[in-house]
C-alpha cells in the first residue's frame, strides 16, 4: 500500500481534519510509527493469566486478555467478564511494547512483563489476585 493511500485510511480512521493532519503528521515520531512499521498493525498484545488465588471476576489460569498493538482490547478474544483492576496494571507495560514495535526492537525483550492486579490478596487484607505475563504475538 502506498503512503497516500495509508494517510487517507489513517485519516479516515480518526476523523482528523486536514489541519489535525498536518498537526500529526509535524511529528517525525508519528509518522514513522504510521507509515514504517508494518509489524506494528498486525501484533496482538497478550495478557495472560498465570496465577489465580480468589479473584472475584474469577479469572483462571490461561484466561488472555487480548488488544491489538494500539492497546485496544479485542472483546471477541478475551474473557466475557474483564476487571479492571487486573486491566489497569497492563497499562504500564503498553509504552514500552509500543517503543520496541516503533524501533524495530525485539517486542519480546521486555524484562518486567509480569504484572499483578491491584488487589493486595487475602494474604495482605484484600480479597484475591493474578498475575499476568504480557507479551506480543503476530
Amino acid at each position: 500500500m502506498d503512503v497516500k493511500e495509508i494517510w487517507r485510511r489513517f485519516q479516515k480512521h480518526m476523523g482528523y481534519t486536514d489541519e489535525e493532519m498536518k498537526i500529526f503528521q509535524s511529528d517525525p515520531e508519528k509518522v514513522k510509527m504510521v507509515t514504517q512499521t508494518p509489524d506494528f498493525v498486525k501484533s496482538r498484545i497478550i495478557a495472560e493469566v498465570i496465577h489465580s488465588q480468589g479473584c472475584h471476576a474469577q479469572h483462571k489460569v490461561g484466561d488472555r486478555f487480548v488488544m491489538n498493538a494500539g492497546g485496544q482490547l479485542i472483546t471477541e478474544e478475551c474473557p466475557k467478564r474483564m476487571c479492571m483492576f487486573a486491566l489497569g496494571p497492563v497499562s504500564r507495560v503498553l509504552p514500552v511494547i509500543f517503543e520496541r514495535l516503533v524501533t524495530k526492537s525485539d517486542p519480546k525483550g521486555e524484562r518486567f512483563n509480569i504484572v499483578q492486579c491491584t488487589d493486595v490478596g487475602l494474604d495482605q487484607g484484600g480479597w484475591g489476585k493474578i498475575l499476568m505475563k504480557v507479551y506480543v504475538a503476530k
